[in-house]
């Protein structure tokens, strides 16, 4: 799941985004998860470093923009900003926090996707961990991070990926030893889940891009706990 936060004091354009990353995460098949911040001063209370991506306005009230910025480098080396402006001669000095864009207000969908597309592509490219899997055509390698779920049966599983579905041979023991280190977990016998992707828990069930995908009763306690601990984290 990717982390964005927006820090914005104008409620209109805090609205406007988040109904563009909305837009976005649809059309790309995305896991996002926002969180707004009404002030630079909110952020950096608490920092946490579980970020990916952060929406920055310059101007506000209590704390600007490119404090906030600074402030967040001297805890956080990796998170992506991207500066929200109208004020372009302030936007330029980003280089000086490693701001890696700025978006112009107005803010058009067109260019703010094309943006998030870059910032999306330079965090996946930082850290990638690939799964080979062989299919019956030959064999595929998989990011890890891509994968939504593994569901065994009988000798196959089959992998839900982003990019598209997989049947391989393989057993789902195999598979939960190999991936318990990138936070997959077993939630039921014939299922494996990658807890990042896991958007909520209704009834018996735990919910990963409006699939639901059952989690037995002998291991809902487990499960719950990590969905807690990954909630903490974020």
């Amino acid at each position: 799941m990717i982390q964005i936060a927006i820090v914005e004091d104008e409620e209109i354009y805090v609205k406007q985004l988040t109904e563009y990353i909305q837009k976005y995460q649809t059309e790309r098949g995305k896991s996002i998860k926002v969180t707004v911040f009404g002030d630079g001063e909110d952020i950096i209370e608490n920092y946490s470093g579980g970020f990916d991506i952060i929406l920055m306005d310059i101007q506000m009230r209590f704390m600007d923009g490119m404090t906030t910025a600074e402030k967040i480098r001297q805890m956080d080396q990796k998170v992506i900003i991207m500066f929200i402006t109208n004020m372009i001669q302030y936007a330029v000095r980003g280089y000086e926090v490693d701001a890696m864009d700025y978006v112009v207000k107005p803010v058009e969908y067109f260019s703010f996707s094309q943006k998030l597309d870059k910032a999306v592509g330079r965090m996946r490219s930082e850290v990638k961990e690939f799964l080979t899997i062989p299919i019956r055509e030959g064999v595929v390698k998989i990011d890890i991070a891509d994968i939504y779920f593994i569901e065994g049966q009988r000798h196959n599983v089959i992998y839900y990926t982003s990019r598209g579905d997989y049947c391989s041979r393989i057993t789902m023991k195999e598979l939960e030893e190999k991936l318990a280190a990138h936070n997959f977990f077993r939630c039921a016998k014939g299922y494996l889940v990658n807890m990042n992707h896991v958007e909520g828990f209704v009834g018996s069930d735990c919910v990963i891009h409006n699939v639901h995908i059952p989690v037995s009763r002998t291991r809902k306690k487990e499960f719950m706990n990590l969905l807690l601990q990954n909630l903490n984290m974020e």
